[in-house]
């Protein structure tokens, strides 16, 4: 699979579909990441995403978002850099939207 882009809703629409294979990174720093989270996601700062490259690489497809869209596009960049290629960035909008949204919220 290339290198894409998908919208908010997508990814919300594409929940039920996901695979074992498949990860939603959190690209927020931790602690924003407690106060609320996309259900089963993986939270990986975006000043950390390098350095964990080839533990993804082990994924079909990784589905990066952050609050607004700016470090997912960063930590997208970042992965490619690396050589990944299962790479889909959420840019188009983040957190803040999918709790705007009403989408389902994971605490802690």
């Amino acid at each position: 699979m290339s290198n894409k882009l998908m919208t908010l809703i997508d990814l919300h629409q594409s929940l039920g579909k996901l695979g074992s294979k498949d990860v939603i990174l959190d690209v927020r720093r931790p602690e924003e990441f407690q106060q609320g989270h996309i259900e089963n996601a993986l939270n990986i700062p975006v000043d950390q995403v390098a350095s964990h490259a080839e533990d993804l690489k082990k994924y079909e497809n990784i589905y990066i978002h952050c609050k607004l869209g700016g470090r997912a596009k960063m930590a997208y960049e970042a992965l490619q850099a690396a050589g990944l290629t299962n790479l889909i960035c959420i840019s188009d909008a983040g957190m803040d939207a999918w709790v705007t949204h009403g989408f389902p919220v994971m605490k802690g």
